[in-house]
């Protein structure tokens, strides 16, 4: 097995359970962890054998997209479409983090992370 990470990647997105927060919007950083057999393509050298990260970073930009109330929801959405899209990972982790949220306080992100595995 192997893992490919896709780190910080930076969205402007409308996620929030407040009316300002989906209407104004606000950053997000988004990590990616997703594991799988890099065995052939580093044989083959070939593109069709691993897991594309121009693919993953696709994904999340889309359902980063897709306004949501809860990023529990926003991450289920990603780890939903990896396994239905990608057949190579057998485990994938992702963490949303909400940059500076407006829960009161100085307060640099909440982060919501979530682990799936493939089922057999």
């Amino acid at each position: 097995m192997g893992i490919i990470k896709v780190e910080n990647i930076r969205v402007f997105a409308h996620h929030g359970c407040l009316k300002e927060e989906t209407k104004i919007g606000s950053s997000y950083r988004v990590d990616l962890q997703v594991e799988a057999n890099l065995q052939p393509s580093a044989k083959s050298d070939s593109l069709s054998d691993t897991v594309d990260y121009v693919f993953l970073n696709r994904i999340i930009k889309e359902e980063m997209n897709k306004p949501s109330y809860l990023l529990e929801t926003v991450c289920r959405r990603i780890l939903d479409r990896i396994f239905n899209e990608d057949k190579l990972v057998k485990k994938a982790t992702v963490w949303v983090s909400k940059l500076n949220p407006p829960i009161g306080g100085d307060v640099e992100c909440v982060t919501i992370k979530m682990t799936d595995k493939r089922k057999k």
